[in-house]
């Protein structure tokens, strides 16, 4: 479980720098922040879904969650400072009954200072003229640090580590193309950044911070924004609309990509992918990448936003990389997100079942669950939604005889609850859709299907790890009436419902409610479970509310009276079998599979070595399998394999180059759509052999 703080999308969080007092007490909380702090803490005790009360377990929770939001890698704090702080441990709490934190700032300022003090030893080390590293020495480091490291014993301890990070810095820079002296540069400037930004935080930053290390303890979408982020937010800290269509957010040190927004500039290059770190940032085809490790997250966002039709390169680390030094280059044209680019979209395809012949199927792209407002209110009947968009986009596939349809939601992070109910409309009679749970225990259950279903044939939805929120509320209720297939992967566990109150400085938004669905089962961190499961692309533990560590637990309520559709237990099992026979048989699957494999294969490498020949040797270890990996797919389907791995990313490269950059359905190349057709192709074949009238609620109704 790693900690993930807080996105672009959201607000900006504290990263792990100090601050550039020189005491402890010179630092005071203002009569406003006071005001501020009981207000938060009041709301949160008596409005926020989780029951919290103010007591000396909270107190410890605050404690360790502000240590960890700190230093998270235990690198910069020692052993004797937290001997020395753990008097606050139980005492927290009388201080926030009060509206006081005079604790936060002390562990800020040591915090502070021992950065400091690390950072410019780090520059005199860069400095000097002996310098230069050895990178024969047989030497290796932790890749991971995390709460349950050991903090450092003392300095000679922090100077070995830090002698050993310093060095694996260089290294991953030579390994990357520059020289020891050009690697000795861009150190010498990112740390030099680092102290600048230091001076440049204020007791707004360090009060905002002090109060979302409390506000996470109650769940990772509760947040507080200070009146500067409160003013800034929208235009500084998201780029879901504009720039590149993607949603940041700061974990540790680096600025790592939450989700593409679909249709976007991003998703439309096709290389940038969630859990990607950005490290660097260029401007047009040839400026220089600025390094951004270490950044606040709205100047890098800052950086990566221009003006239409420039160019922004990104230096990442890929989510499946091991390490720094394994790092690629990923050009983006900057746009504006087009939202019509963002409705929903259709395409036919057909499948070949073997037996039976062919089947022609439509499959509906819903990439968002949208609704333009002003058109709703204006009684437009013509107004933007998704509802109605997919109520059209039926009625044509229906006129063109397909036998079933797919509705795609992967990567839809949600949007509108209502337009979730509508669409579930479409392919249910009337019924309830979803319960919402507020914080007094009282179930709300007014979020119904009203009408008879649109769409009454075969139905298969499609959902993956980032399908979420309202997507879930759409799955859900589609699998809870046996109305439809779910297939893919666990979707994203996003089950709780935030609304903004206003605070004496600032705004907090809080969660307030939580979702459940029909069965009585939340949507919560577990999210949707697929009938018939996918192989995985993305990791659950890198992407997810279950990555969260304060996220709200998974829990059940009373089910609520609904229908039931279709008996999918007579045909499942079968279904789960030809798939399972297809996974172990389909080259462009096992493909998906094999690569999935490695990337876990990788991640679970505890130390790096600081040896140059080794690292080397293990980077050509890794391009190897990804080769074999591909040639091994390229030959199940009867292609010639690529005699190296420059060839194989030449090829990519210009696949990529030539690739179409429009928003249709590419139903060819997408094996997981493929795979959804024959599922579905299975399930009407099956459905065909042993459907009676009794196996099915609406009889011959629902086909």
């Amino acid at each position: 479980m790693h900690r993930i703080l807080k996105t672009a999308a959201i607000v900006l969080v504290t990263l792990p720098t100090a601050f550039a007092w020189s005491k402890a007490e010179d630092i005071e909380i203002s009569t406003a922040q006071s005001r501020t702090l009981l207000e938060v803490v009041n709301t949160l005790s008596t409005k926020h879904y989780r029951t919290q009360p103010v007591n000396d377990d909270l107190s410890k929770s605050y404690f360790n969650n502000l240590l960890d939001n700190l230093d998270p890698s235990r690198s910069v704090f020692l052993e004797e400072d937290i001997k020395r702080f753990s008097k606050y441990e139980t005492k927290f709490d009388d201080y926030l009954r009060r509206g006081e934190i005079s604790p936060g700032y002390e562990i800020y300022n040591v915090y502070r200072q021992r950065l400091s003090d690390r950072l410019e030893k780090l520059l005199a080390q860069l400095q000097s003229s002996e310098s230069n590293f050895d990178f024969s020495r047989n030497e290796s480091i932790e890749i991971e640090r995390d709460e349950n490291t050991p903090w450092l014993k003392d300095i000679k301890e922090a100077d070995e580590y830090w002698y050993k990070r310093l060095k694996s810095a260089s290294l991953n820079l030579v390994l990357a193309g520059k020289t020891q002296e050009e690697a000795k540069e861009t150190l010498i400037r990112r740390y030099t950044n680092q102290l600048k930004r230091i001076e440049q935080q204020d007791q707004q930053d360090v009060f905002e911070s002090l109060v979302n290390s409390l506000t996470e303890i109650y769940d990772p979408h509760t947040s507080y924004f200070s009146p500067r982020t409160e003013e800034n937010f929208n235009i500084n800290m998201s780029l879901s609309l504009e720039g590149i269509g993607a949603v940041l957010q700061t974990e540790d040190e680096y600025t790592k990509v939450v989700r593409i927004v679909t249709a976007g500039p991003a998703d439309k290059q096709g290389e940038l992918k969630a859990a990607d770190k950005i490290i660097g940032v260029g401007q047009g085809q040839n400026g220089e990448i600025v390094d951004v490790i270490g950044w606040r997250l709205e100047e890098v966002v800052d950086k990566i936003r221009g003006n239409k039709g420039s160019t922004v390169r990104l230096q990442v680390i890929p989510s499946d990389s091991t390490n720094e030094s394994e790092t690629k280059i990923i050009a983006i044209k900057r746009d504006k997100v087009k939202l019509e680019e963002q409705a929903a979209k259709s395409a036919v395809f057909e499948v070949d079942d073997g037996a039976e012949g062919k089947f022609k199927f439509g499959v509906i792209d819903v990439p968002a669950f949208y609704l333009d407002f002003e058109g709703y209110r204006r009684r437009d009947p013509d107004y933007k939604s998704t509802t109605n968009d997919v109520r059209k986009l039926l009625a044509e596939l229906e006129q063109e005889g397909v036998d079933g349809i797919i509705l795609d939601l992967r990567n839809n992070g949600g949007g509108s609850l209502s337009e979730a109910t509508a669409l579930t409309d479409l392919f249910i009679d009337t019924g309830p859709v979803v319960q919402i749970r507020e914080t007094n225990q009282e179930i709300s259950r007014r979020n119904r299907s009203r009408r008879k279903a649109s769409y009454r044939g075969p139905l298969v939805v499609l959902i993956n790890r980032l399908s979420a929120s309202a997507s879930e509320i759409f799955a859900g209720a589609i699998q809870d009436y046996n109305r439809g297939l779910i297939v893919g992967t666990q979707s994203f566990g996003k089950g709780t419902v935030q609304t903004l109150t206003s605070v004496h400085e600032g705004q907090l938004k809080i969660t307030e409610s939580k979702f459940y669905r029909v069965s009585g089962d939340s949507t919560q961190h577990r999210g949707v479970l697929p009938d018939i499961m996918m192989p995985q692309v993305i990791d659950p533990e890198a992407v997810g509310e279950s990555t969260y560590d304060t996220a709200l637990e998974w829990d059940q309520i009373h089910p609520v009276r609904h229908d039931k559709y279709i008996d999918f237990s007579q045909v499942l099992p079968a279904l789960k079998e030809l798939h399972d026979n297809r996974v172990t048989t389909d080259p462009d699957l096992r493909f998906i599979i094999d690569s999935y494999k490695l990337a876990q294969d990788n991640k679970d490498q505890k130390e790096l070595s600081l040896n140059i020949e080794t690292r080397k040797k293990e980077k050509a270890d890794r391009e190897l399998a990804v080769l074999n990996i591909e040639n091994k797919r390229r030959a199940a389907k009867g292609e010639k394999p690529f005699e190296n791995f420059e060839e194989l990313k030449k090829s990519d490269d210009e696949e990529r180059e030539e690739g179409d950059t429009s928003t249709e359905i590419n139903t060819d190349d997408d094996a997981l759509l493929q795979e959804s057709g024959k599922i579905l192709a299975d399930f009407i074949n099956l459905r065909n052999k042993t459907r009676t009238a009794a196996n099915d609620q609406f009889g011959n109704g629902f086909q």
